[in-house]
């Protein structure tokens, strides 16, 4: 899962919407259509230029902002075209990796040139094992999770966001045509040809979405260009239109694009697998993918952008080295204490050194921040340190991406593909997100109950150790019931073919619900808090390092690859769930002070460093 000059109130959406449950005591926003309105609906174009209030409305009072009703605004249509083009990225991605598992573990059915294993038979091709199919598949979520460092700041410091995704979706594209050439029935025979053409690709595809998955985002959110607003519906009530329900709803719409891509990719392509071949696996993602440069071009002149500024990384690091200067010991419990103490980030504001170096002249030339930046960076760097946890969730999670497939092929599948039952999970989502969004939340806010961000991250973690123990259980009973006992997943008979558990294999439901509502509470959480808490000027680098702590679970995912075997899968399941109860205990005993301060975090004035005010193109 690069300093942003984005819109304040439209990308503090995802954390905004916490405080609209919270704070105040009306029902849960609607979005607003345009006879509500009263007003004209502009295209993105009226969104272009950011203002404090818009002309002819009234801004709202204290009184208002605690009693009125907050309400939606229309969303632009460039956030619709963006969001297409997610979908058609997320469609390609998870319609080709769905298929990895099989392809790389499995070995080509007797008499098949293209892989496709029939209504009774297996697809593969590679026959590489479990293991090497846990090693690529790892080290592609790995790559994929690394490469958004590099993204976001080519993004901040060179091409800006869009120029940027345009750029990745050429370079993923070649990957795509790679990959469908891997699986050609002429080249997929060769199973080390097949193979060295299959990495290629895989890498090629890893650079072009991290290009993409660290700006598309952020490009979505600064589309709406709203103000904060009271206006007369027409009925008679007066409303506050408000950004941050605004932008919230772009980005539950957004998540519902991405959701959809995966769910209608990963289903296609598992069938296509089945009764056709690989070929046709890689081929149709990579057709689909062909509207994206399509869709960025023809709106290319309706999109709001902002021009790169430079990555200002390095003002950043300025400021913790400044803070950190005198604070180091050679008791390293004592430079612990000293880094971590109350006082640290006041010794590197302007105005503390301008009190401090009044009579050599004030602040160094080179400290062009203002206190509210360093403000802004203390709170970056919190949540960085709020991420430190997050690999050993994704540990858990990851699980989905291979070994439980596999699992599935040693049940009865009465038919199915074994890799059908990885849908539940953005299938769940899909109806999950809704629930917990216009349900689950607004009952908790009125209860009293604050379910904040790090309240939902910790439980996050205990429903992905709650999936794990579920798998477990499940992998025991695979082996009490298989003919081969341990050897489940390479048992046959004597014509070679495939011996099963005869458990039904929708029993793996309970896995998958659990890992999605997890990925609700965790990973969307996780989403919010890289947004809100970053700089402003900062908000995609900060999001790659959230997204890069996924490839750190797939890089320490690589010392476990040995349990993902028979006859250790048991102990597999069941250390990934230990980790991730463990580790939710641990985040939120390290990180529960942050919950007290979640609202005055939020409520940070947006500091300055140099001349970083936005210019939309």
């Amino acid at each position: 899962m690069a300093g942003l000059h984005a819109d304040d109130a439209a990308l503090a959406a995802l954390a905004d919407i916490k405080h609209a449950h919270d704070s105040y005591p009306y029902p849960y926003p609607y979005p607003l259509d345009e006879k509500q309105r009263g007003t004209p609906g502009g295209g993105a174009d009226s969104y272009a230029q950011p203002s404090l209030l818009d002309a002819g409305a009234e801004a709202p009072s204290e009184e208002d902002r605690y009693y009125l009703r907050r309400v939606a605004d229309t969303f632009p249509w460039s956030a619709y075209l963006i969001a297409f083009v997610e979908l058609a990225e997320r469609f390609s991605y998870y319609g080709t990796t769905v298929v990895f598992t099989n392809f790389i573990q499995q070995p080509l059915p007797p008499g098949s040139r293209t892989g496709a294993g029939g209504a009774d038979g297996q697809s593969g091709a590679l026959n590489m094992g479990q293991r090497g199919s846990t090693g690529l598949t790892t080290f592609n979520n790995f790559w994929v999770y690394v490469t958004p460092l590099f993204g976001a700041y080519i993004a901040d410091a060179y091409w800006g966001r869009y120029k940027t995704i345009c750029y990745a979706v050429g370079v993923a594209i070649v990957g795509h045509v790679l990959l469908v050439v891997s699986a050609v029935p002429a080249v997929i025979g060769h199973s080390q040809g097949s193979l060295a053409v299959f990495v290629v690709a895989i890498v090629i595809m890893g650079a072009g979405t991290g290009g993409f998955k660290s700006n598309i985002s952020p490009l979505v959110a600064e589309q709406y260009r709203g103000s904060l607003r009271v206006i007369t519906l027409k009925s008679g009530e007066r409303v506050i239109v408000d950004p941050t329900v605004t932008a919230s709803r772009i980005y539950m719409y957004f998540y519902l694009f991405i959701n959809i891509g995966a769910l209608v990719g990963q289903v296609s392509m598992t069938y296509s697998e089945k009764y056709v071949g690989f070929w046709l696996a890689f081929l149709l993602p990579t057709v689909v993918f062909l509207s994206a440069p399509l869709v960025l071009f023809l709106g290319r002149n309706r999109y709001v952008r902002s021009p790169p500024a430079g990555s200002v990384l390095s003002s950043a690091l300025r400021i913790w080295r400044f803070a950190a200067r005198k604070r180091w010991s050679l008791n390293p419990v004592r430079t612990v204490r000293n880094l971590k103490a109350a006082a640290f980030w006041e010794d590197a504001k302007p105005s503390r050194v301008d009190r401090e170096l009044a009579l050599a002249g004030g602040r160094p030339a080179w400290m062009t921040w203002d206190d509210q930046w360093v403000d802004e960076v203390r709170r970056g760097f919190k949540a960085c340190a709020v991420f430190v946890w997050f690999p050993l969730y994704w540990l858990a999670y990851n699980q989905l991406n291979n070994n439980l497939t596999s699992q599935a092929a040693t049940m009865s599948t009465h038919g199915l593909p074994n890799d059908i039952l990885s849908n539940l999970d953005p299938f769940a989502l899909i109806i999950l997100i809704p629930v917990c969004d216009i349900l689950i939340y607004p009952l908790l806010a009125r209860a009293g109950i604050r379910f904040t961000p790090l309240k939902k991250i910790t439980m996050g973690f205990f429903t992905g150790a709650g999936a794990m123990v579920w798998a477990a259980v499940v992998q025991h009973y695979v082996y009490k019931t298989n003919p081969c006992g341990y050897a489940a997943a390479t048992c046959v008979d004597a014509a070679g073919d495939a011996l099963v558990s005869p458990l039904n294999v929708w029993i793996q439901t309970g896995s998958y619900i659990l890992i999605a509502l997890s990925e609700i509470l965790a990973s969307i959480t996780g989403l919010e808090y890289a947004f809100t808490k970053a700089p402003r000027n900062m908000r995609s680098l900060v999001m790659a390092v959230y997204l890069f702590t996924s490839a750190i679970a797939s890089a320490i995912g690589e010392a476990f690859v040995s349990l993902s075997t028979d006859p250790l899968l048991v102990w597999n399941y069941g250390v990934m769930g230990v980790i991730a109860g463990v580790a939710g205990v641990l985040f939120w005993l390290s990180f529960r002070h942050l919950d007290a301060e979640e609202d005055a975090l939020n409520e940070l004035a947006r500091g300055r460093v140099d001349d970083d005010e936005p210019v939309p193109l």
